[in-house]
């Protein structure tokens, strides 16, 4: 388009100024196109509609109940030297995790002590990385000419293996007692590990709270998200039994280098 016909377009009145220009083969239309809008090919009659987004993507798969992609304890290694600090500590924190599936804070009194010498066992390893690999390189690194006192990374493991203890033989007395109630196989665990440990005033608090605990078979419904009760059993009988092995493995190495009793 000529330079004439620009300022004829901005001078004359709008309606002239479109006759004009269209008589020199320029239309308004086409010039919106050429300015702001992209060029695209239209599309040709009596081809069927572009393909949608969702005929494109490939189809969503459903997504896995967590046991089957949380860290197992059966998974933790184990060498010479002791238990992995990194891996233990992921697999307690995925198994203290599980526990959010029912809701509510059902297991809160459980889950927050764990939680809480997850976190101390976690500070003590990223302050001396070289120095614990393992948790008994941890524990004897710190014990090292410490005061007592200043053995927090330690005191919390002690406390962190008591509570994963008792949960741990709680979950195994609900696989072996088909029958029983949740609370009653979390009642017989408290009493045998938990319970000869607290305070006084605090066992009857933690005995009402193992009360509020699910029924069995709300639980089972929680916990494998849909999945197969057959397939979570088997799964978390392998959690329990690499559990077993590192808690029995580190009270023995505990009680000997006297740095305290699970």
């Amino acid at each position: 388009m000529s330079l004439a016909l620009v300022g004829l377009f901005w001078l004359q009145p709008h309606a002239h100024a479109v006759a004009v220009l269209q008589q020199g083969g320029f239309h308004a239309s086409n010039a919106a196109h050429s300015l702001f809008i992209p060029a695209r090919s239209p599309q040709p009659t009596g081809e069927p509609p572009l393909a949608s987004l969702n005929t494109l993507l490939p189809p969503r798969q459903p997504m896995a109940p967590y046991f089957e992609t949380a860290k197992s304890f059966a998974d933790v290694p184990i060498t010479v030297d002791g238990v992995d600090t990194a891996t233990f500590l992921l697999a307690s924190t995925d198994f203290v995790n599980m526990f959010d599936l029912l809701g509510g804070g059902v297991f809160a009194f459980v889950q927050n002590d764990l939680r809480s010498n997850i976190t101390g066992v976690k500070h003590r390893y990223e302050v001396a990385p070289a120095e614990s690999p393992t948790l008994e390189k941890l524990v004897t690194n710190e014990c090292n000419g410490a005061a007592a006192g200043e053995r927090h990374g330690t005191a919390c493991l002690v406390r962190l293996l008591r509570g994963l203890w008792f949960t741990c033989e709680a979950l195994r007395n609900m696989q072996q007692d088909r029958n029983a109630e949740l609370h009653t196989c979390f009642k017989r665990s408290f009493d045998v590990n938990l319970k000869p440990n607290l305070p006084f005033l605090i066992r009857p608090v933690v005995a009402v709270a193992i009360r509020a605990v699910p029924h069995r078979q709300d639980f089972y419904a929680r916990i494998t998200q849909g999945g197969s009760h057959e397939k979570f059993d088997n799964e978390l009988t392998k959690w329990l039994a690499g559990l077993e092995v590192i808690v029995l493995r580190l009270k023995a190495f505990l009680v000997e280098g006297g740095y305290g009793r699970v």
